[in-house]
């Protein structure tokens, strides 16, 4: 693909009043200058909440879209003219999904499409899906939307046949302090005196919310068609968590919950097999040969057999490397 010019370049952000897409405007608008920059999502307050920290009037390159995911005609109509496409939008609580899963099924995997079709349809050049470690080896339905929406858009790029939008994904872990986190919860709990752990062992993937949204820029700049990117990110028990967050709390083991996994993995031994490592990211390249890719001039391939997992990983935060990492949080 050539190279992306922002500066040239409208740039649509699906759930772009999501804690990920207020960050994603707020660094865009900083480092990147895109000629124009659209909020797409469902919640009028929220937009208007965002209007007053990023106006759209004069010469703003801000735009706002009231618009779900679910409805394509609108999608159609918001897409006209856009270049890049950042597709945030998702029912992310593990409960919420388990509980309303045709819900899920309509956000996550029918909206997916949605934008896949009316991408190609429009001439969208690059579209990217934010992704989540709850799509490998899924145990709750909210990762088995996500592990489908991944394929779709992997298989986008088949799909879109001679013409030139290219489909990518991001997939990386928790987001410390994002809605639905345990930091939040254990900030909470700490003036009680007594946090809530589900089981002893755990440990999870983490990543701040700028890393993430810094993760995500430079894929798009990168991506050619059929990968899903993974940071390289550290993990942590959960147990060092909770002394980071609520240092001097006792701790009351809860038991899982359902849905739930006592460790997460970013990238599984059959993902490996075709996959390629950088110095900062694992890429899963496209198996389908009429999803054509050329991996990197600098990637190797990995190992056989590896597996990119929270308990096993090479890098773990200690409480005080997690303090450091988000004083405002803690």
């Amino acid at each position: 693909m050539e190279n992306l010019r922002w500066a040239d370049s409208t740039v649509l952000i699906t759930g772009g009043t999501g804690s990920f897409g207020r960050k994603f405007v707020d660094t865009l608008l900083k480092e990147r200058r895109p000629k124009k920059l659209i909020v797409f999502s469902r919640d009028e307050l929220k937009q208007h909440e965002m209007r007053q920290l990023y106006p759209d009037t004069n010469h703003s390159p801000m735009r706002y879209f009231i618009g779900d995911v679910r409805d394509k005609e609108r999608l159609a109509r918001a897409f006209h003219g856009v270049d890049v496409i950042i597709h945030a939008a998702a029912m992310k609580q593990v409960p919420a999904c388990e509980y309303n899963p045709f819900e899920a099924v309509q956000t996550n995997v029918v909206g997916a499409k949605n934008i896949i079709d009316v991408a190609i349809d429009n001439g969208v050049k690059r579209v990217i899906a934010v992704s989540t470690d709850k799509a490998v080896s899924p145990v709750n339905l909210y990762g088995a939307t996500k592990l489908v929406a991944e394929k779709l858009f992997v298989q986008g790029n088949a799909y879109a046949g001679g013409r030139t939008t290219r489909f990518a994904c991001t997939r990386y872990g928790n987001v410390v302090g994002s809605r639905g986190s345990v930091v939040p919860l254990f900030v909470q709990q700490r003036n009680s005196g007594r946090v809530s752990i589900t089981h002893p062992e755990m440990t999870r993937f983490w990543i701040t919310l700028d890393q993430g949204i810094r993760f995500v820029i430079k894929c798009v700049e990168r991506m050619h068609g059929g990968e899903i990117f993974v940071p390289k990110i550290p993990s942590m028990r959960l147990v060092d968590l909770a002394h980071a967050v609520a240092q001097d709390c006792e701790h009351e083991i809860v038991g899982i919950r359902p849905g739930e996994k006592i460790h997460e993995m970013l990238l599984s031994a059959d993902e490996a097999r075709h996959s390629v490592e950088l110095d900062d990211m694992y890429i899963i390249c496209p198996e389908d040969p009429d999803v054509r890719h050329t991996p990197p001039d600098d990637a190797h391939p990995v190992i056989e057999g590896f597996s990119f997992c929270s308990d096993s990983n090479h890098r773990w935060l200690s409480s005080e490397q997690f303090r450091a990492l988000v004083p405002d949080v803690v």
